[in-house]
């Protein structure tokens, strides 16, 4: 097939199929729409629930962020609902158990002290996943310290 060939197939598209997509794309940009408005319902409501419930030191606080804090809130509100949605579309649920939990810390902790599985992973080259892994947990335990000190480099004696 040339690529002209392609144009003009292109322009023989039925309106109506046109027609469809438009609906689709105004209907996504009305839910978009819909779940703004209800994030910034409920970052409101949290903003006034904090506030009540820190008391003076909340309102301090809300006074110190300005007009920094409806952008702030909405931005929080829009994460909470985003985090909402992949919980249950991913059917995402915490463990119900300890058991649970123990199974699988002991799991791992089996295979870390079996020199047979690390030979394996060896063999089969799956040690650049586990590599990739161990360095996206080093980099999520150090952006934690860069937090923690407030700082990129070292801690502030001062």
């Amino acid at each position: 097939m040339r690529p002209t060939s392609l144009f003009v197939a292109a322009r023989r598209v039925p309106q109506q199929s046109r027609r469809m997509v438009s609906t689709s794309t105004e209907n996504a940009q009305k839910k978009a729409q819909e779940y703004m408005a209800t994030a910034q319902k409920y970052g409101a409501q949290g903003f006034e629930t904090a506030k009540k419930a820190l008391g003076p030191v909340g309102e301090k606080a809300g006074n110190m962020l300005g007009s920094y804090k409806e952008p702030l809130l909405y931005n929080v509100s829009v994460a909470r609902e985003l985090l909402k949605q992949v919980y249950v579309a991913e059917r995402l649920q915490p463990p119900t158990s300890i058991s649970t939990l123990t199974n699988a810390y002991s799991t791992i902790y089996a295979r870390a002290s079996n020199p047979a599985y690390w030979r394996e992973i060896f063999r089969n080259g799956d040690w650049a996943k586990i590599g990739v892994y161990g360095l996206e947990a080093y980099g999520i335990f150090k952006i934690g310290e860069i937090i923690g000190r407030r700082s990129l480099v070292g801690y502030d004696l001062h």
